[in-house]
């Protein structure tokens, strides 16, 4: 009798647990979901959700544009549907995400990026919104030179289809853009 008791704890237990974290990724829904208790804005990144083939190129040092990269990138919902992060599987061997986080108190996306190429002892944070159809983040950066400015990333192009994804330097009044990095991701079925 103790042992049917055990079993029945346990099972009550193990669908106690699964319901408490019903918005992580599963077999059903590989992505996670978003949890109805995030900030509204978490369905920001709801068209990016899933895997994208894309093709990555970044500016060389002689300002000429590199060789195109392929590159997987992947968003999904994690920590029970309250935050998105994303992975990119680059085919020359460099990987990177992001850990992106709406706060409700300033409202506003706060983006913190790792890569492979190099461990930073704190992590690099963009922060931004979404305006109109396109998701934009900010982080002060100086140019070469040292005039003051931004690094700028810009989704857009959003579509169920795909997305465009662009890193610029620009200057604080953003009438100087220098497009440093640029990204083209098509949706895998």
């Amino acid at each position: 009798m103790k042992k049917i008791i055990l079993a029945l704890a346990l099972l009550l237990s193990s669908f106690t647990t699964n319901a408490q974290y019903s918005y992580e990724p599963t077999e059903e829904f590989p992505f996670g979901r978003p949890n109805p208790e995030a900030p509204e804005q978490i369905k920001d990144f709801d068209p990016l959700i899933g895997v994208c083939n894309c093709k990555s190129t970044a500016r060389n040092q002689d300002g000429t544009w590199g060789e195109t990269i392929d590159m997987l990138w992947k968003f999904k919902y994690i920590a029970n549907g309250m935050i998105v992060q994303d992975e990119t599987l680059k085919s020359d061997g460099t990987h990177s995400g992001s850990i992106r986080q709406f706060s409700a108190d300033s409202s506003k996306w706060y983006v913190h990026y790792y890569t492979t190429k190099g461990i930073p002892k704190t992590l690099p944070a963009w922060e931004g919104n979404k305006v109109e159809d396109k998701i934009i983040l900010y982080r002060n950066q100086n140019a070469p030179n040292g005039m003051e400015g931004f690094y700028r990333l810009t989704f857009y192009d959003i579509s169920k289809a795909g997305y465009k994804w662009i890193g610029e330097w620009v200057s604080k009044d953003e009438t100087i853009v220098y497009p440093t990095w640029k990204i083209e991701c098509s949706k895998m079925e």
